[in-house]
């Protein structure tokens, strides 16, 4: 396994990375297909792509950063095989490797299911254990989403 960044994702990219955001994230927020995703990618400003990927070139982890309202901001996705396994940890110290400050939103409720119906579990602890701060005064909410913002500094 290694960590491939980049700025332009291929359209293969692309078609693996809406299959793994369908399959890992909320049903809720899931895309239709690859444009939606692209349309979402291209509202985003200054992205900057880490992908995870095997010796056949696989994708099984992605996370991105972006600048919103001048922060940084990350998003964040490993496939279920993977997860428990350091693959998340090692992509959030590349992160980490390239930004003094990262915001995120993080779901702190287990009321969400992934599109095989398996309950979404909160990564809210993950990102605790990763240095992460939560703050419970921001919230995220509306009819796709319940989250909490959390935001890491480098010290």
């Amino acid at each position: 396994m290694k960590i491939i960044q980049t700025l332009v994702l291929t359209v293969e990219d692309k078609y693996a990375l809406l299959k793994l955001w369908n399959a890992e994230y909320p049903e809720r927020i899931g895309y239709k297909n690859v444009f939606e995703l692209e349309n979402y990618l291209n509202e985003l400003s200054d992205v900057k792509h880490f992908l995870i990927v095997n010796d056949l070139n696989q994708i099984s982890g992605w996370a991105f950063a972006f600048v919103r309202e001048d922060e940084d901001w990350f998003g964040i996705i490993i496939d279920s095989k993977m997860q428990g396994k350091k693959f998340g940890t090692l992509l959030l110290d590349e992160l980490k490797k390239n930004y003094s400050f990262l915001n995120g939103w993080a779901t702190d409720h287990q009321n969400d299911l992934k599109r095989n119906k398996e309950p979404y579990l909160s990564p809210l602890g993950f990102y605790i254990k990763c240095g992460f701060v939560v703050n419970q005064n921001i919230r995220m909410e509306n009819d796709k989403i319940s989250a909490v913002k959390i935001r890491w500094e480098r010290r």
